[in-house]
């Protein structure tokens, strides 16, 4: 199976009210500060799994700052890790309108992976990769989704961009894999050789070599 980036990912990024949101928004200055105060509950709570706690927070938040993107994907993170996935799609949708980002769009592609409609996750990766189209982890959930929908050539290809931008043993294993299941097994066999020459043998201690003295 394709390895791939689950919401939880994006749960784990810690992302700070302060300087984030709405740039026309003026507070005053106890406001601001008790927001500030809110915003820090609600990144406790998430990383605590206090679920509750955490939505209050941003609710309240969004309650004062409506258009703040930020909140809303941080809703939608948290929606994505209680599984009520459409309040997290409409979260991320809002988030998106207020703010286009990459991000929001694969969570919202994410979150309609997890739910089987690979032809809406597939257009939510698509508009992703326009905007941000560097990083590894975004062609192999598309990948994923071609796979799903019976694409061999649109995932091996997009694996391959992934391999071209992070060249490591995770993602050179993960195409590995596509190639051995389309029979390319020479292709499948080299790529296998090269990630095991990337890993370090485990439990083999490192030489410490003495520097030299200096004569003087």
């Amino acid at each position: 199976m394709l390895g791939l980036v689950i919401v939880a990912i994006f749960g784990g990024m810690i992302i700070y009210y302060k300087g984030v949101g709405s740039p026309s928004l003026d507070l005053p200055t106890k406001l601001s500060d008790k927001l500030d105060k809110l915003w820090e509950v609600a990144q406790q709570s998430l990383r605590e799994k206090k679920y509750l706690r955490a939505e209050k927070a941003l609710l309240t938040i969004l309650r004062v700052d409506e258009r703040n993107a930020t909140a809303y994907n941080r809703l939608g993170i948290l929606y994505a890790k209680q599984q009520e996935f459409k309040d997290a799609i409409e979260c991320f949708e809002i988030a998106q309108s207020l703010e286009p980002s990459a991000s929001s769009l694969h969570n919202v592609g994410l979150i309609y992976y997890e739910t089987g409609n690979y032809v809406k996750a597939g257009l939510a990766f698509e508009q992703a990769l326009e905007m941000e189209g560097d990083l590894a982890a975004r062609h192999i959930a598309y990948a994923k989704v071609q796979e799903k929908l019976g694409n061999n050539k649109k995932m091996i290809e997009s694996l391959e961009k992934a391999v071209d931008i992070d060249r490591i043993p995770q993602t050179l294993t993960i195409l590995a894999d596509a190639y051995e299941r389309v029979g390319e097994q020479e292709l499948s066999l080299k790529l296998r050789e090269e990630a095991a020459r990337m890993i370090i043998p485990q439990g083999k201690p490192k030489r410490v070599t003495q520097p030299r003295k200096v004569v003087m």
